[in-house]
């Protein structure tokens, strides 16, 4: 049976992950919380926005309402990147070779880790940043389409283009789609090789988690009371094809998913705290926790996949470890 390392923090908690084998908890108040060898605290924003890992070099990156951008290694230690007071830092994307991206209103930045910083503006707000998986292409989210520049040079972007609020983006692991969650309730997605649209609608709730496969064959999505999960195995990705619905509770809304590492079992959280696993092959499912004070805002499997961290819109977090 799946055991269960509590951590009651006292603010929102946006994004966990693991540095090694080190679990770490972003809050929204700023700090940032690790396991290691006890509970330990590091006070790093005046508000914090946004964090995401950079699995390859093992960094957390966060921004804050402070206009900071930083990176957090697995030691507590946190390294300055950028400061712009009086800004917002909207989000922040890991890329290859230590780069850093980061939006602060309609403005990219692409910091390298050779010192090259690449400015890019957009007409509108930046809402989600994503690198391709190979080279440095980054995409922006932003009302009416997504935003593609090559981030070592100045070239115009390839503009993609639909109707209404882009909130989040994401590449497919093998770099030939790009996905985003939008203001209603939906998802909207393009075939880079000739900007094919793919339309992923039906969603009673606005979608604000999205996870891919290992492999790439699936991508799962909250906003509906079961985690959809759309397949992308073929030459069209999802269009013709019904999505499997992982999961489904009646009574409360997946609000969270985060795909295993190396199998294909999505981990699912609830408006009420509960977290399932569950495999896509057979729909059969295994609770991981049966319910807490918050919605769950955030999951994180560990490098292994035996291991999964979890935050919640209260501060209820912990560690899930399925070794026991």
């Amino acid at each position: 049976m799946p055991t269960i390392a509590p951590l009651d923090l006292p603010s929102h908690c946006i994004a966990t992950a693991f540095l090694g084998e080190i679990p770490f908890f972003v809050l929204a108040d700023g700090t940032v919380h690790r396991l290691d060898h006890g509970h330990k605290t590091s006070e790093l924003h005046d508000g914090l926005l946004c964090a995401a890992h950079d699995p390859r070099n093992q960094y957390l990156l966060t921004g804050g309402e402070d206009g900071k951008v930083l990176r957090l290694s697995a030691d507590g230690t946190a390294e300055p990147i950028s400061e712009t007071p009086g800004k917002w830092i909207n989000c922040i994307a890991a890329g290859p070779n230590e780069a850093v991206a980061y939006a602060t209103g309609r403005v990219t930045f692409v910091h390298q880790r050779n010192g090259t910083i690449s400015e890019f503006a957009e007409k509108r707000t930046v809402e989600g940043l994503a690198f391709a998986p190979k080279g440095l292409r980054i995409a922006a989210a932003r009302y009416d389409g997504v935003s593609l520049h090559w981030a070592a040079t100045q070239a115009p972007p390839k503009d993609l283009e639909w109707k209404g609020a882009h909130t989040a983006v994401t590449f497919s692991p093998d770099g030939n789609y790009v996905v985003t969650a939008m203001q209603e309730n939906a998802l909207h997605g393009w075939r880079l090789k000739d900007s094919k649209h793919m339309r992923m609608t039906g969603y009673p709730a606005k979608v604000k988690s999205m996870s891919w496969s290992a492999k790439g064959k699936w991508l799962a999505s909250s906003g509906a009371p079961a985690a959809i999960v759309w397949p992308f195995s073929g030459k069209d990705g999802p269009m013709g094809k019904a999505p499997l619905e992982l999961g489904t509770r009646g009574d409360t809304m997946v609000t969270c998913v985060a795909c295993h590492p190396t199998d294909d079992v999505v981990a699912t959280g609830y408006a009420d705290g509960m977290i399932l696993a569950v495999r896509i092959s057979d729909q059969r499912e295994v609770v991981l926790r049966r319910g807490g004070k918050g919605a769950i805002s955030t999951l994180r499997w560990n490098g292994k996949g035996v291991q999964l961290a979890f935050g919640s819109e209260a501060g209820d977090c912990g560690v899930v470890d399925l070794t026991a």
